[in-house]
């Protein structure tokens, strides 16, 4: 008889069988770079872009099928969007600019693919060319900048907030540790001491904001605080909120990954079967996923700032696709990566791991 790990693992098995030749599909040879989602292919006004293609690299890398694609064709795609006067990595789209969490993305994915594919920049970084904000070459600006982010919406807010580290991984080390201590200690003070959680909104908006923090602790290897609080936020909020958008299922099981935290044998089945459940809601004919119920999204820079959760400044759509019933590369990463994430954190003692 089989236990429910391995029903569980079946279950994600063949919910992703049919990704790697999606994302396959949705490679343009001529520029080297992916499409965010099929709709994009039929407009010559949705090329492939920087975010889609680092997913695409993502997805492909963690199913061990990256090598089935010309990786120099991938580096060109990156070096040749990346500007020689500031280093900054743009997209064609004319709007791209105006989103400052869009442009920070674009530069840490940019970078980190190059990475991985064995490429680098061609020319240097905004730090090193003296193109990144001001406030990038002070500790004071930059608690300056901490300071004037909103956090009316968690979830657009902590990610203004931790894009705005993209910078500090350009500092040599020494002068690195200061900046990410100063901003451990600002995260701190922020914290809802309650709920674990940062800034306001509904659960799932602020355990996506959350998220979006926690990503800045496990770069630099920090531990969350107030773990037990974080867990008991996402284990209220996976009862008594429904999970609408893929980030909803993606972000709490990242969360919970990184957390070292105790739980029962049946609360960790419970979770895993919630998880894929809310996943199979999600999976399009097409093979892939779209990041809401029924559809994809045409502009996933505000699909986080949803109609009734206003936010100052809130950046104009960045449209990628139709929003059609089909897959789309965000979703579809993610789900990737939780399928990861959930065979990371079953281990025998039904303990979530670091």
């Amino acid at each position: 008889m089989k236990n429910w790990r391995e029903e569980a693992g079946q279950r994600l098995d063949h919910l992703l069988k049919d990704v790697v030749p999606w994302v396959l599909q949705r490679y343009d040879p001529e520029s080297g770079g992916f499409y965010f989602a099929q709709s994009a292919a039929r407009k010559r006004s949705y090329p492939p872009d920087i975010e889609s293609t680092a997913q695409a690299i993502n997805i492909l890398s963690r199913s061990k099928a990256l090598d089935m694609l010309p990786r120099q064709a991938l580096i060109r795609f990156f070096q040749e969007r990346q500007q020689p006067d500031t280093g900054y990595f743009y997209d064609p789209h004319p709007l791209m600019k105006q989103d400052e969490v869009m442009v920070h993305r674009a530069l840490n994915y940019a970078v980190n693919s190059l990475r991985r594919l064995g490429g680098s920049p061609l020319y240097p970084l905004p730090v090193q060319q003296r193109q990144a904000p001001s406030y990038a070459f002070s500790l004071e600006d930059y608690r300056a900048k901490w300071e004037q982010i909103s956090l009316v919406n968690s979830w657009r807010g902590c990610d203004l907030l931790a894009s705005s580290m993209v910078y500090v991984a350009e500092m040599d080390a020494e002068i690195q540790s200061i900046y990410v201590q100063a901003f451990a200690d600002y995260l701190a003070e922020k914290q809802d001491k309650v709920t674990g959680l940062w800034g306001e909104g509904s659960m799932y908006v602020r355990i996506s904001g959350t998220f979006k923090l926690h990503t800045f602790y496990r770069k630099y290897q920090i531990a969350l605080p107030n773990q037990g609080k974080i867990y008991q936020s996402i284990w209220d909020c996976l009862h008594n909120e429904i999970a609408i958008d893929m980030c909803y299922i993606r972000n709490p099981i990242d969360l919970l990954s990184y957390l070292n935290v105790h739980v029962s044998e049946q609360t960790l089945e419970e979770v895993v079967k919630m998880t894929i459940d809310n996943m199979e809601q999600l999976k399009q004919a097409d093979g892939a996923f779209s990041r809401e119920i029924g559809h994809s999204v045409k502009a996933p820079n505000v699909a986080q700032v949803k109609a009734d959760e206003s936010y100052p400044g809130m950046p104009a759509p960045v449209e990628l696709g139709l929003g059609l019933a089909e897959g789309d590369m965000n979703a579809t990463t993610q789900a990737t990566l939780i399928h990861q994430r959930l065979h990371h954190i079953w281990d025998k003692e039904g303990r979530l791991n670091k």
